[in-house]
C-alpha cells in the first residue's frame, strides 16, 4: 500500500511539475513571438523559391493521401462491418482534400522567412543558383543518405563489439550468457 501511495504521489508531483513547465513556456511564448517581426512578402517569396530549388515538396508530397490511408486503415481494423463505406469515404476525402499539402509548403516558407532575414534569404537564393549551390542541392541528399547508412552500419558493428565485450567480462566473472 505504501509503495502504491509513493508511486501515486510521484506521479502527481511529476504532473504538477510538467504543468508548471508548460504554463511557464506558454507565458514566454507570446513574448518571444512579439520580439520577431512578421516576415516581409519578399522574404516569404525568397523562402518559397529556396524551398522549390531544394525540392522540399518531396518531403511532404503525398501527405494528404498517406494520412487518409493511415486513418482509413485504423478505422477498418476496428470497424470491419464498415469497410465498404470507409473505402468509399476515403476516395471522396482524397478528392475533397487534394492539394492541402500546400499548407505545409506555406508554413515552411513562413518558418524560413522568420528564421532568416530577407537579405539572408536573397543571399541563400543567389548561392543555391550558383554552380556550387546547385551541386550542394544535388549532392546533399546523397551525402546525408550515405552518412545515415554509415551510422546505421557503424551502430550495428559497434553493438556487436559491445555485446562481445559484455560476454568477455561475464566470462571473467565465471558467468555465461
Amino acid at each position: 500500500m505504501k509503495k502504491l501511495f509513493v508511486a501515486a504521489a510521484a506521479t502527481a508531483v511529476l504532473a504538477l511539475t510538467s504543468a508548471d513547465v508548460a504554463l511557464a513556456q506558454a507565458q514566454k511564448a507570446p513574448a518571444a513571438a512579439q520580439q520577431r517581426p512578421a516576415p516581409s512578402a519578399g522574404a516569404i517569396a525568397a523562402a518559397k523559391e529556396i524551398l522549390q530549388l531544394k525540392n522540399a515538396r518531396a518531403v511532404y508530397d503525398g501527405a494528404v493521401v498517406s494520412t487518409i490511408q493511415s486513418v482509413k486503415n485504423s478505422l477498418m481494423q476496428s470497424n470491419l462491418n464498415l469497410q465498404r463505406d470507409i473505402e468509399e469515404i476515403s476516395l471522396k476525402l482524397a478528392g475533397d482534400l487534394k492539394g492541402r499539402e500546400s499548407q505545409i509548403g506555406d508554413a515552411m516558407a513562413q518558418i524560413y522567412a522568420t528564421d532568416f532575414t530577407e537579405q539572408e534569404l536573397k543571399d541563400l537564393l543567389a548561392f543555391y543558383k550558383s554552380p556550387l549551390g546547385k551541386k550542394s542541392i544535388e549532392q546533399e541528399p546523397k551525402s546525408i543518405e550515405a552518412s545515415l547508412n554509415y551510422m546505421r552500419n557503424w551502430g550495428e558493428d559497434f553493438a556487436l563489439e559491445v555485446n562481445e565485450l559484455f560476454r568477455t567480462e561475464l566470462k571473467k566473472r565465471g558467468k555465461d550468457l
